[in-house]
């Protein structure tokens, strides 16, 4: 029923910029370091790590795609004048990179939104060229999902390198749809009401966050996993509103945790700096840090974890640990 959608929208009408959220993880000696890197970004949501070892972030209030630098910080713009986003939420939501030419995922702008452009996946050519390479939009319309949705065009939330194209989900939908270069596009699984949201692959097997329905209940947020023609695994749960799901160095595999429901109507948000950064542990979750305020996406760079959040900053988690245990393949 859209959960996610309703979910994201409510949070995103009552963001404001906080003052640095107090964090807390492990015991002495064996805490991680958490410093904000940035902050100011317009609508922040999706992330990659780009071929240059940069952040790439998506803005959907300012339609663009910024750099920041991993180190100093800084902000730069490195494509303009995407579709902006229509209501609350949508406009480009996520970024993925084959070899150097950047693709951008763009949810929530068509006509049954009130807006005017495509739902799809748009290739950067230029700081403020764009060829659209698959409409998603019009895909979903004429391929309707079997749960429940009130969006024509659904809500796609992640994109992912995977064989040469992408994988890509749709938290309204509940699905998970695998889209060519040249804008062929097929649905890749389908799921009941457990509003998918993140990505990560390794090898030929996709992991994936999500969120669950409300009330949110900790073991509906999990990370799964699957292959093209196996059943879906289930990796491990305990994560409320679970976003995303990485790996980070090695063989350790990570989720980001939006945090504790609110109660409340459906798509009520999750109570500000309750989020955390999780790491699985056979088959549940170790809180790596906790106390982040609803952060939406995560990245690695060698051991160094990077959390975008809804209230438009970036958080640098320095010196994690590595895990005892290897997640299942």
């Amino acid at each position: 029923m859209g959960l996610l959608r309703r979910l994201l929208l409510s949070v995103l009408a009552l963001v404001t910029l906080l003052a640095p959220a107090a964090v807390s993880a492990g015991p002495p000696g064996r805490a991680p370091t958490v410093t904000r890197l940035s902050s100011g970004l317009e609508g922040p949501l999706g992330s990659t790590i780009g071929p240059d070892r940069a952040l790439y972030v998506t803005e959907g209030a300012a339609g663009r795609i910024s750099r920041v630098d991993p180190v100093t910080g800084d902000i730069t713009t490195f494509a303009s004048g995407l579709p902006e986003r229509v209501i609350d939420i949508g406009g480009p939501v996520d970024v993925a990179f084959i070899g150097r030419t950047a693709y951008v995922l763009v949810t929530l702008v068509g006509p049954d939104v009130g807006g005017n452009d495509v739902v799809g996946i748009y290739r950067v050519d230029r700081r403020n060229r764009f060829t659209v390479v698959a409409d998603i939009g019009a895909y979903a319309i004429e391929h309707p999902p079997d749960t429940s949705f009130f969006v024509p065009t659904g809500l796609q939330y992640a994109l992912e390198v995977f064989r040469g194209g992408f994988l890509v989900t749709d938290g309204h939908h509940n699905r998970v749809l695998r889209v060519t270069r040249d804008g062929e596009i097929t649905e890749l699984r389908a799921f009941d009401n457990v509003v998918p949201t993140g990505l990560d692959i390794r090898g030929n097997t996709v992991y994936m966050a999500q969120a669950g329905p409300v009330p949110h209940l900790p073991e509906d947020g999990k990370v799964v996993s699957f292959r093209r023609k196996s059943a879906v695994t289930e990796v491990a749960s305990g994560a409320r509103l679970a976003v995303d799901v990485e790996f980070g160095r090695g063989h350790s595999l990570f989720a980001l945790s939006q945090g504790v429901f609110g109660g409340g109507p459906d798509g009520s948000p999750a109570l500000p700096n309750t989020g955390a950064l999780l790491r699985v542990n056979n088959g549940t979750f170790d809180v790596v840090m906790d106390g982040l305020d609803r952060p939406t996406s995560l990245e690695f760079l060698r051991n160094t974890a990077y959390v975008v959040t809804l209230t438009g900053e970036i958080w640098k988690i320095d010196k994690l640990a590595r895990p005892p245990h290897r997640p299942p393949r």
